[in-house]
């Protein structure tokens, strides 16, 4: 149950699109430096694709590490609180990482200090999206929980979409400190927007351990886990992969697959409330599979170009679909925890996907990545097809 407006604003759809507003602009501080990081740390002598992918997939760690105590505060507290906190942290963490940028200190240094703005920025993420996805099914109600999870993915990956090729080319132009000091601009533009949203009373009852919630969500987690590794693959190494080969625009792969994300989001965001997550999420991840071989065989930029907007167009509507299907499987006053573990498993695969694909692309060239993105999806299509089988046989 919600609060009262601080400000007379009656319709709760307009307050969602607020706080999706919101998360677009404050999105931009994972966005915009996600491309340019490998990008900058290749130009360090000793620095190899493994340290890069290291570099970018560490914030998901720490956001692993704090999915559980975001999702109690948004459950204990409201997600109002917790999103907040989150884009606080999202500016500071842009700020540690604006250090890294002084070319005065040794490049083992500026490391470290990325590396730690970057943690904190992980930690940022998870507050800033339990947060939203609290706050969002408290002001539209359970029902309608699907379209909470389409518009918050969807701008999470709208600003994803033009965030990517806006950082290389800040980057390129006036270097990794500049970039860092915009993306910590940004959030505080959102905290604005979001400052007379009104808070919802959080559900009273009692709680079991995370682990045994995690138990509960467990398939929909490891799906929705195989499905992140072509998108943590494709957001890390297809811009390398277009530089490597000499193709032009290389940030705007990034374009194609945001673009697509976000289109499906926005056209299928209603479908998983409608018709159901499994068989949305199925046929989702058989379009992503599809994105995905496509990248891993592209001889030419127009055809990655199609493989990066199949991919999007794949993921687009994975996270929301299983995610209604955990929102069904949960007490209302668990639903903070359960989206938190849920969204755990997806940052276990962005977190190890970037480190093993770096090793991968040194060793057999970039192409292979998006084969282990191809694989992974189609485990995941195996899952939810035994999840299907699995429902009719108890009906």
């Amino acid at each position: 149950m919600c609060a009262s407006p601080v400000k007379s604003d009656p319709a709760p759809l307009r307050l969602l699109g607020r706080l999706a507003v919101a998360l677009f602009l404050s999105y931009m501080a994972v966005a915009l430096p996600l491309a340019a990081i490998p990008v900058s740390i290749l130009h360090w002598p000793g620095y190899g694709n493994g340290l890069a992918g290291l570099a970018v997939g560490i914030a998901f760690f720490s956001t692993i590490l704090s999915r559980n105590h975001a999702g109690v505060l948004a459950d204990t507290k409201g997600g109002r609180p917790c999103m907040r906190t989150g884009l606080a942290l999202y500016v500071a963490a842009s700020l540690i990482c604006a250090l890294s940028g002084l070319t005065v200190l040794p490049e083992a240094a500026r490391y470290i200090i990325l590396l730690a703005g970057r943690l904190l920025l992980g930690i940022g993420e998870s507050l800033t999206i339990v947060g939203m996805l609290g706050w969002g099914i408290g002001l539209m109600g359970q029902q309608r929980a699907g379209r909470v999870l389409a518009w918050t993915g969807a701008a999470m990956y709208g600003a994803f979409a033009v965030g990517g090729p806006i950082g290389l080319v800040v980057y390129e132009h006036w270097g990794i400190g500049a970039l860092m000091v915009l993306s910590a601009a940004l959030p505080l533009i959102g905290l604005g927007l979001v400052q007379d949203v009104p808070a919802c009373v959080p559900h009273a009852g009692a709680r079991p351990p995370f682990w045994r919630i995690l138990g509960t969500i467990r398939w929909q987690g490891i799906a929705v886990a195989l499905q992140g590794v072509g998108f943590a693959a494709l957001g890390a190494f297809l811009p390398l992969r277009f530089i490597h080969a000499h193709w032009p625009y290389a940030g705007f792969g990034l374009t194609c697959f945001g673009l697509a994300f976000v289109a499906g989001r926005f056209a299928c965001g209603h479908l998983p409330d409608r018709i159901g997550g499994l068989k949305v999420a199925l046929f989702s991840l058989m379009v992503e599979a599809a994105g995905q071989y496509l990248l891993w065989y592209a001889p030419t930029p127009l055809i990655a170009f199609a493989g990066a907007v199949l991919t999007g167009a794949g993921c687009s509507m994975v996270f929301p679909s299983l995610g209604v299907e955990v929102v069904h499987r949960v007490a209302p006053h668990m639903r903070g925890a359960a989206l938190g573990g849920f969204s755990a498993f997806q940052d276990l695969a962005y977190g190890a996907t970037g480190p093993l694909a770096g090793l991968l692309a040194d060793r057999f060239g970039y192409d292979i990545v998006f084969l282990l993105g191809g694989l992974c999806a189609t485990g995941g299509v195996a899952i939810v097809l035994a999840q299907i089988s699995a429902r009719r046989t108890d009906a």
